[in-house]
């Protein structure tokens, strides 16, 4: 399964309003914090909007919002609505599309991988992305110029 620039810009795009709870956020805005084409975005804005995790608010002042809690929205269920199908092959989304069906030596590694990517998409929240980023941009740490070794910390003092 390959995962397109739609359904990854989707989820970050989705944490970029998210990140604005009750703001109505303006595609520009997302397309210049987050470095995709607005052009781009506006398709995959498109999309989320009819599958139901974002509201367009017009005018002026407008843009998008969240249709529904961070907590209410998982990654499969956005990659799903973006992507179609994420079965990493096509015996395993369709059981008849295969002669070998029942009898391939690989179906079952295809089934856990698709098992796999469902579980680990499905037990991930935009809340959780949410958290992720905000470890990721929070406050830094200042890292200090290094100094030379000091007798009082174990470092060696030549003789004299």
């Amino acid at each position: 399964m390959w995962i397109s620039t739609k359904a990854q810009y989707g989820l970050r795009a989705l944490v970029d309003i998210a990140r604005q709870p009750g703001e109505v956020v303006p595609l520009k805005d997302v397309s210049a914090r987050q470095g995709i084409s607005q052009a781009y975005l506006e398709q995959i804005a498109s999309n989320l909007r009819r599958s139901g995790f974002i509201r367009s608010v017009r005018g002026a002042s407008g843009g998008y919002r969240l249709a529904r809690i961070p907590e209410d929205i998982n990654a499969y269920d956005v990659v799903v609505a973006l992507e179609g199908s994420i079965a990493p092959v096509e015996c395993v989304e369709h059981d008849h599309s295969c002669d070998r069906s029942g009898l391939c030596s690989t179906e079952g590694l295809w089934r856990r991988v698709d098992s796999a990517l469902r579980q680990v998409l499905g037990a991930s929240t935009l809340a959780d992305l949410i958290r992720e980023e905000e470890a990721l941009h929070g406050p830094r740490l200042v890292q200090l110029e290094d100094a030379p070794p000091s007798p009082l910390h174990g470092g060696i003092v030549a003789p004299s």
